[in-house]
């Protein structure tokens, strides 16, 4: 069988923890900082981080938000360990949940956020309504996800090249597969769920690889749609694709490669 008819049957696989902090985690960190200064919710708030992953966002709750407690669900059990293992605090909890099925009570939470997940739930719809179902009257819903059309670069680089070499790498395109990551969908998307003075920003962030090989050994990790494609190439197609890439990259004159990440934040009130 070719690779054309294995990447068909692709699915996208979040399950390796240290993969994937190497991949994206490391850059969503600096995006979840500004997100959580920008929505400024009280200290002593209780919070909920649907699709905690590796517990990126829980962590940088804890770091800037001074909450009361957090409770954190990822569908990824590797992911859930992962996150217990290195956020380890007496306020948050993580637990294995469904987003489109929360367990809790309404107005549970004081904030109700998620970063880098929606697009990835089937059903985004129910997925916000379940979140601001738990969120208290005055309370805020909010999420991040990356600008895949445009400006998260470092995938849009790859997904370029693959397109380049294989029209049929389309279909694993993470900018059209996700109409959802826009401004103007996101804003349809919180109002819809019936969530007020709802607010759309870019998140922009620096993301500096040291060198190519900083940028491209996160790729072979699995972890993602872009990886999963990578890894499903044979070795020649695949080092085919490496070298494409390395030539549009916009190497600096100390061998690293100055990218940027944009991210959308939305976030609305109950």
């Amino acid at each position: 069988m070719d690779d054309k008819s294995n990447s068909k049957k692709l699915k996208d696989n979040w399950a390796n923890g240290e993969m994937y902090e190497r991949y994206i985690g490391r850059w969503s960190r600096h995006v979840a900082r500004e997100f959580i200064k920008w929505l400024s919710v009280s200290a002593g708030s209780q919070w909920l981080d649907v699709g905690c992953g590796t517990g990126a966002l829980s962590q940088t709750i804890l770091q800037l938000a001074e909450p009361a407690q957090i409770k954190g669900i990822d569908r990824s059990e590797g992911f859930v360990n992962f996150a217990r293992e290195h956020v380890q605090d007496n306020r948050v909890q993580f637990e294995v949940g469904d987003a489109e099925v929360l367990t809790d009570d309404p107005g549970t939470f004081d904030a109700v956020v998620s970063g880098l997940v929606l697009n990835f739930i089937p059903h985004p719809e129910r997925a916000l309504a379940e979140m601001t179902r738990v969120t208290r009257v005055g309370g805020v819903v909010a999420v991040y996800v990356w600008d895949y059309a445009e400006r998260m670069q470092l995938i849009r680089h790859f997904f370029d090249a693959a397109i380049a070499l294989d029209p049929n790498a389309a279909e694993h395109d993470e900018g059209p597969r996700f109409p959802i990551c826009h401004p103007e969908a996101l804003s349809r998307l919180f109002e819809s769920a019936g969530l007020q003075h709802v607010e759309v920003r870019p998140i922009e962030i620096p993301t500096v690889f040291r060198d190519f090989d900083d940028y491209w050994s996160p790729f072979l990790g699995g972890q993602g749609p872009a990886p999963s494609y990578a890894m499903s190439l044979s070795e020649e197609r695949r080092a085919a694709l490496r070298e494409r890439i390395r030539t549009g990259l916009p190497f600096a004159s100390d061998g690293s490669i100055p990218l940027v990440a944009r991210a959308w934040a939305v976030r609305g009130y109950r």
